[in-house]
């Protein structure tokens, strides 16, 4: 009962199917992986363009609210001037 090189019953097709398997799920594998890791990139790469424009637009409404609270005060003591000189004419 011992075998010749032609009797294996089909163990090579086998390996050889079993490896060209590995090999396709290893490619599916790296596709896989190389997809997540641009998602990653572009995932990262709108989170930093977000944090500049968000930096920007806060900065740009730090200046407008400076601006505004200046003109407030400017305001207040102009109305407290006012008023204190009307209470002066009223006497």
């Amino acid at each position: 009962m011992e075998r010749g090189r032609g009797g294996g019953g089909g163990n090579g097709i086998t390996n050889a199917v079993n490896v060209g398997i590995a090999v396709q799920a290893d490619w599916e594998n790296r596709e896989l992986i190389s997809n997540i890791s641009l998602n990653v990139r572009r995932l990262f790469d709108f989170l930093l363009h977000f944090e500049a424009t968000s930096k920007s637009k806060l900065a740009s409404l730090n200046e407008k609210l400076d601006t505004l609270e200046r003109r407030l005060e400017l305001l207040e003591v102009q109305v407290g001037t006012a008023m204190a000189n009307h209470s002066l004419f009223q006497t």
